[in-house]
C-alpha cells in the first residue's frame, strides 16, 4: 500500500486545511493510499475531513510564529523559539531521516515545514513543498533580538527549502523565491454547502437580523468588547470561542452542530483576519469578509488583494475592532457589489496529478 509522509505546520489550521484537499484527491488517483501525518496538529482536525486512511505522528516540524492571540506576533518570543529550533537542527533532522527511512513513503509532501524537505533530501525520498507562504519570507518582516543571529537562521531555512525537489505555489501566494523549481496551481478550498435554513431555525432569527461569523482560524480569539455590541441590534453573532451566559447576541460556534465551513457558507457576514482557508473560501462563496489586519504577516497583503479583486472585502481597523466600532464597516460589507468571477478552486487536483507519477511502479 503507497505511503505519503504529510509534513504540516502547526502555527494554526491554515496549513493542515490545504493539505487535507490535496490528499484526498489524490486518494481518488492513487489506490489504496495511506497517509502518515507528521505534525502537532491535533489529531481531531483530521476526523471528518480526511477521507482516505491515515494515521499521525505528532512531531513538532517547524515553529512558525509565536502569537499573542491570533492577531498579534510577539516577535521576540518568536525568534527565541527558532533560536531554540535550530541550536537542536542536527538531531531533530537525523530524527526525521531515521523516521521517513523506516516508514518508506514514496514521497514527502510538506506545507511548509522546512525540516521535512531537507530530511526527504537526506534520506533519498522525493520531497515537494506545498506552499503559500515559506517561513523565511515570514521572519523577513520581523527584527531579532540582539543576542539572536537572525542571518544565519534565515540563511539555514532557505538552504533546506531549497532542497525540495519541486514546490506548488498556491494561489494566492506573496512571490516565493526559497525553491529552485516552482510550479503555480490554483486556489485550494473545498467550500461547504449552505445550511442556511437549518441556522436560521436553530437561531430562531428574526426575519431582519443577520448572522456575522467571527471567526479568526486556529489560533483562538480570548475576548471581544462583549458589552458594547450587545448594543449591535440587528445582527447575530455566532463567535469560535467563549460566550457570556448574559449575551443575547452572541452564540458559540461549539454548541452549534455545523463545521466552520458550513457556517462560513451559511452567514451574511465573515469577520476575520486575512488567513488563507477562510479568504479563499469566501471568495468562492462570495461572502461579504470585514477583516481586520496584523500589517506584519508575509502573505497578508497577497490574500487582502485577492479578496479585493475577487470577493467581497472591507477592512475593520485594529482600533474600531477593539472598541466595538462594528457597525458602520458590517453594513458597508453587505451592500458591496459583485467583483471579477473568482478563479475555480481547483488546485488540490492540479497539485493530486503533479503528484500521481511519484507512485508509479515502474518511477525510479
Amino acid at each position: 500500500m503507497p505511503l505519503i509522509w504529510a509534513a504540516i505546520s502547526a502555527h494554526g489550521f491554515g496549513h493542515a486545511a490545504q493539505v487535507v484537499p490535496v490528499l484526498n484527491a489524490l486518494g481518488g488517483l492513487v489506490p489504496d493510499l495511506r497517509v502518515l501525518l507528521r505534525t502537532t496538529v491535533p489529531s481531531t482536525f483530521f476526523v471528518d475531513r480526511l477521507k482516505v486512511p491515515w494515521e499521525i505522528s505528532p512531531v513538532q516540524q517547524d515553529v512558525g510564529c509565536v502569537q499573542s492571540g491570533p492577531i498579534t506576533i510577539n516577535v521576540a518570543a518568536t525568534w527565541y523559539e527558532h533560536d531554540r529550533f535550530h541550536r537542536t537542527w542536527s538531531d531533530r533532522l537525523q530524527t526525521e531521516v531515521d523516521a521517513m527511512r523506516a516508514a518508506a513513503p514514496k514521497i514527502v509532501l510538506a506545507d511548509t515545514p522546512y525540516l521535512a524537505l531537507a530530511a526527504g533530501k537526506a534520506a533519498g525520498i522525493p520531497s515537494i513543498a506545498l506552499a503559500s507562504l515559506t517561513w523565511d519570507l515570514i521572519l523577513s518582516e520581523y527584527e531579532a533580538p540582539p543576542s539572536i543571529d537572525r542571518l544565519t537562521i534565515t540563511q539555514s531555512i532557505r538552504q533546506a527549502y531549497d532542497q525540495a525537489d519541486a514546490a506548488l505555489l498556491i494561489t494566492p501566494a506573496p512571490p516565493i523565491k526559497s525553491f529552485s523549481q516552482g510550479i503555480s496551481i490554483g486556489p485550494i478550498a473545498e467550500p461547504a454547502a449552505s445550511a442556511r435554513e437549518q441556522l436560521t431555525t436553530r437561531l430562531a432569527l428574526a426575519p431582519d437580523e443577520r448572522i456575522v461569523l467571527v471567526g479568526f482560524g486556529g489560533v483562538p480569539l480570548n475576548s471581544l468588547p462583549f458589552d458594547k455590541l450587545e448594543e449591535l441590534t440587528g445582527y447575530r453573532f455566532l463567535f469560535d470561542g467563549t460566550v457570556p451566559s448574559t449575551s443575547t447576541r452572541f452564540i458559540s460556534t461549539r454548541i452549534l452542530p455545523f463545521s466552520f465551513s458550513t457556517l462560513l457558507a451559511s452567514v451574511d457576514v465573515i469577520l476575520t483576519k486575512p488567513g488563507y482557508g477562510t479568504v479563499v473560501e469566501a471568495v468562492a462563496l462570495q461572502v461579504p469578509t470585514v477583516y481586520v489586519r496584523r500589517h506584519n504577516f508575509g502573505d497578508e497583503q497577497s490574500l487582502v488583494d485577492y479578496l479585493h479583486r475577487y470577493g467581497k472585502g472591507i477592512e475593520l481597523s485594529m482600533d474600531d475592532f477593539m472598541k466595538g466600532q462594528w457597525a458602520a464597516t458590517l453594513e458597508n460589507a453587505i451592500k458591496l457589489p459583485t467583483t471579477t468571477p473568482p478563479p475555480e478552486p481547483n488546485g488540490a487536483h492540479e497539485a493530486a496529478a503533479i503528484l500521481v507519477p511519484y507512485f508509479q511502479p515502474n518511477r525510479s
